[in-house]
């Protein structure tokens, strides 16, 4: 199956659905978007480390920034903070007026420190996902940039991830055509989200109106 690119859902939305999936919906489907400390700070860190389509060289390195991608097979599109095509005389894909092959590397700048949650990591495999698609080649590692850190954190990208980015984007484009919106469900990840005033995570013991309705109206004793 490929989408068409009208149908083409945000990349970035990866990262968003497997930290919560209303979170996704308020963002992608609802357009609600409130910045905090973090989300400001993570932007401006973005800002920086971007100077899009813009290459260079370090050795036997080309690095490219900002560079826009796109999946057909899964409906997603949006842009990798560097990508490093790595020359390697036994393996890899040929690049426009270089000489020899050059292995794909893609890099994704975040900020804070390295976190226990697989959100980092899922978005950096669609990335990579998204650059075989194009490139018809095979990326097995790819780099998480952490800012707080200035550390880079290797990333395998195995079948476990492919996997999950695979589920991930599909449920991705169902809620998207039902235009569905989860109930909230409080975690302690609320607590940083800057969505939180509009998302009411406290809603979750309020009971829904399907349920009162059943329970209220529906009574054969009314």
């Amino acid at each position: 199956m490929e989408y068409n690119e009208d149908s083409y859902l945000m990349l970035s939305g990866v990262q968003h659905f497997a930290f919560c999936r209303r979170q996704w919906a308020l963002i992608h489907i609802d357009n609600v978007w409130v910045e905090n400390e973090r989300t400001t700070e993570g932007k401006l860190l973005h800002d920086n480390a971007h100077d899009a389509y813009r290459s260079e060289s370090r050795g036997e390195v080309i690095i490219s920034r900002a560079m826009p991608i796109f999946s057909r097979t899964m409906g997603l599109s949006g842009e990798c903070d560097v990508v490093e095509f790595r020359k390697n005389s036994a393996e890899g894909i040929a690049l426009h007026g270089k000489d020899g092959f050059y292995t794909v590397y893609p890099v994704e700048y975040k900020r804070g420190t390295p976190k226990e949650n697989p959100c980092d990591m899922l978005q950096l495999t669609a990335q990579a996902m998204c650059l075989e698609e194009m490139m018809c080649c095979n990326i097995t590692e790819g780099a998480l940039y952490y800012f707080e850190t200035r550390h880079r954190v290797k990333v395998s990208i195995t079948d476990e991830l492919r996997d999950t980015v695979h589920k991930y984007a599909a449920e991705m484009h169902e809620y998207y055509e039902r235009q569905y919106l989860p109930r909230p469900k409080r975690t302690k990840a609320c607590n940083a989200c800057s969505l939180k005033e509009l998302c009411l995570p406290k809603l979750e013991k309020i009971q829904s109106a399907k349920a009162y309705n059943d329970e209220n109206l529906g009574r054969n004793d009314l």
